[in-house]
């Protein structure tokens, strides 16, 4: 301890060698009030060619991803099947002038309401007839083509019309059974008619008819014993006294 105490000691002091500052501190960003960090405003993805993509798309009056393609975006449509589809995508790219890689979120305003316009009316740009959905309607004798809401409309105005007009097709619709012919015996079931269930359904009415027919046929046994017995006792009086007044006949003679 001695010796370094001394060793200490011993150390040149330099008296006026300057001192080394400190590193100021980096002043700490203001905190909003309530303590919370603040929250990095959010950007809008761009495309290959710079272009903002919005989120979600407002198409047939469906919410599309902005990320998706314009082919993919106009199959999910409902009343778009594949091959419908393939055929409206590539009408809409040559009318658009876009690329088959383009997504939906990249589309403008008129663009999209030209896209909207597509779908809804096919057949004014070239779209095959017999690929509609509406094959000479009973009511115009025209064809055209129906999406979203307008179609499940229209199916619903079909299924009242078979309903109404009491057609097979219809009756079937009314008593909720499959209508294209399908077999109903071990499918569509529904209700207490499924399976073993159905079978202890059947089995436990048995069970029960079988024990009320017995006691139905008992009480009636004893009701039949019940009026033999009666019919018996009222029977032996009437003869005691019909007997006494055939005494006297007996003595006249």
């Amino acid at each position: 301890m001695a010796e370094k105490s001394e060793h200490k000691d011993s150390a040149p002091k330099s008296a006026g060698a300057p001192k080394t500052p400190k590193p100021a501190a980096a002043p700490s960003a203001p905190r909003p009030q309530g303590g919370r960090p603040q929250i990095a405003p959010q950007t809008l993805p761009l495309s290959a060619s710079g272009k903002e993509i919005r989120g979600i798309v407002r198409l047939a009056g469906r919410d599309l991803k902005g990320q998706w393609t314009l082919p993919r975006s106009i199959r999910s449509i409902r009343g778009i099947g594949v091959n419908l589809g393939q055929v409206m995508a590539r009408t809409i790219l040559q009318t658009l002038k876009v690329g088959p890689k383009t997504m939906v979120g990249e589309l403008e305003e008129p663009q999209v309401r030209k896209v909207e316009e597509i779908l809804s009316h096919p057949e004014k740009f070239g779209v095959p007839a017999y690929m509609l959905n509406r094959q000479r309607e009973f009511q115009t004798n025209e064809t055209h083509h129906l999406i979203a809401t307008d179609l499940g409309f229209a199916v619903k105005t079909d299924i009242e019309h078979e309903k109404d007009s009491y057609t097979w097709r219809g009756y079937r619709h009314a008593y909720g059974q499959k209508v294209r012919g399908q077999h109903t015996r071990s499918t569509g079931r529904s209700g207490m008619t499924v399976g073993v269930l159905r079978k202890a359904v059947i089995a436990k009415a048995g069970a029960d008819a079988k024990s009320a027919g017995a006691g139905a046929q008992a009480a009636a046994q004893a009701t039949d014993k019940g009026k033999a017995a009666g019919a018996s006792g009222a029977a032996a009086p009437k003869a005691e006294k019909a007997a006494p007044a055939a005494k006297p006949a007996e003595a006249k003679k």
